[in-house]
């Protein structure tokens, strides 16, 4: 049915009247623009990721990446989800990316220059760590590239590799939104004038942008495990593409003993995401959590690739996550060892962040008045001021101390701060418990 009028059958009268013309479209599925937002969450990087290997600009590719955002969002109410989404969307994104070259110069000319980057044949497999045929990992070098500051370089790749929008960024760095879109604006300017080639770099160049790799990376793994914003507390694909980009980086520089640290990190945090909420997604804390849930393959690995490990930022909180993995019970902690780590994390990365987790552990070893001296130092902190964790400890700490009015409060702020609604509901039920005269305290979820 198009939704003009038919006209009468041969052989039959029929009184005319106006036709009420049929709806264009059959009535939408349910959930069809939901599941174009899941599935884009999940995919946009390596769409992002491809469409830059065609085009080579990555501010035209997210564009072309947003464009099949928007053909889906019009096209999967009206014919239903398509059997395989990512396909769909990488297909459009790609045949775009396509068009556009075809328009620009000569196809002819172009085609050779990306070769197979149009060929839809699934690379081989690499024959060494340096013939890592990965598009997104070359998307990450590529956005990391030393013409950006370091601050433009983690913004820009979030905001392609992790998919995460500009309140959700500006809330890892602390700071505000209008400076972290200016970043990511400016990144892409300056990556597009420079000409950046899309690829992994080899030699210094490599080792050069490295650290800012590995932050990136860390911070995409940060977002899966513990969500900024949204209804679910985890997003399990965020933390398995950076576990998966992290390994990919320890076989292409193995020897580069941060690179295992944070593998370690990555396999021993990942560990406990199944014990980390309950059935209906709500938070589960440390205290709580069922350790016979832990991934004990994932702590092995993690164990293992500690022990190639160096001294460096990534590796101490790898050596603080083995701790709380060794603990048999909660009760078992090393509080004494995890916060002596921290202080040498904090000592060679000075963060308001990492004090308040050392604050934490020197409450576990030393008692909640000890902690709560050196969380009441941080409640100045400007990059502070909006963080919910810092009133959630801080609420913690009163509620151990039998001060349950100061702790109600505490938690009542953090609640109104945090963009979480699985850590919002937490955090009032615990502020509920404590208007009634008592709360089981315990430290933040982990």
């Amino acid at each position: 049915m198009t939704g003009t009028a038919l006209a009468p059958p041969r052989g039959r009268l029929v009184s005319w009247a106006p036709v009420t013309p049929a709806p264009p479209h059959p009535p939408d599925p349910p959930g069809a623009l939901e599941r174009v937002a899941a599935v884009f969450r999940i995919e946009s990087a390596r769409i992002i990721a491809a469409v830059t290997r065609i085009v080579g600009d990555v501010g035209i590719a997210e564009e072309l990446a947003q464009d099949a955002l928007v053909a889906a969002m019009e096209a999967w109410p009206r014919s239903g989800v398509p059997r395989n989404p990512a396909a769909w969307l990488m297909a459009t994104a790609r045949n775009r990316a396509v068009d556009l070259v075809r328009r620009r110069e000569t196809y002819a000319r172009k085609l050779a220059e990306v070769g197979r980057s149009l060929d839809d044949v699934a690379p081989p497999e690499p024959e060494d760590a340096d013939d890592i045929d990965d598009d997104v990992l070359r998307l990450i070098f590529t956005a990391c590239h030393p013409a950006l500051s370091p601050e433009a370089r983690i913004a820009l790749t979030l905001r392609l590799l992790g998919g995460l929008t500009t309140p959700e960024i500006a809330r890892a760095f602390l700071t505000s939104e209008a400076t972290v879109a200016q970043r990511i604006v400016r990144a892409k300017r300056t990556l597009a004038r420079a000409g950046v080639p899309f690829e992994v770099p080899t030699g210094p160049e490599r080792a050069a942008r490295l650290a800012s790799v590995l932050e990136v990376v860390y911070l995409v793994f940060n977002e899966g495990y513990s969500a900024t914003a949204g209804d679910d507390l985890v997003r399990p694909a965020l933390c398995e593409d950076a576990l998966r980009l992290a390994r990919l980086l320890a076989a292409l520089v193995p020897d580069e003993p941060e690179v295992h640290g944070l593998v370690a990190l990555l396999e021993i945090q990942a560990s406990r995401t199944a014990a980390r909420t309950g059935p209906g997604g709500a938070p589960v804390l440390l205290a709580d959590q069922d350790r016979s849930r832990w991934n004990l393959l994932l702590i092995g690995r993690g164990v293992d690739a500690l022990g190639r490990a160096g001294d460096g930022p990534y590796s101490l909180q790898a050596a603080i996550a083995a701790c709380h993995a060794r603990a048999a019970r909660y009760e078992d902690t090393d509080w004494a060892a995890i916060a002596a780590l921290y202080g040498r994390l904090l000592a060679l990365t000075p963060s308001p962040v990492v004090a308040l987790n050392r604050a934490v552990a020197v409450s576990m070893a030393q008692g909640p008045a000890a902690g709560l001296a050196q969380v009441d130092a941080l409640v100045d902190e400007p990059a502070l001021r909006e963080y919910h964790l810092l009133p959630s400890v801080r609420g913690d700490l009163l509620a151990r101390l039998g001060r349950h009015d100061e702790a109600r409060a505490e938690w009542e702020r953090a609640a109104a701060l945090t963009r979480n609604t699985r850590e919002r509901d937490l955090l009032l039920e615990r502020a509920d418990l404590a208007a009634e005269g008592g709360s089981r305290a315990a430290p933040p979820p982990a």
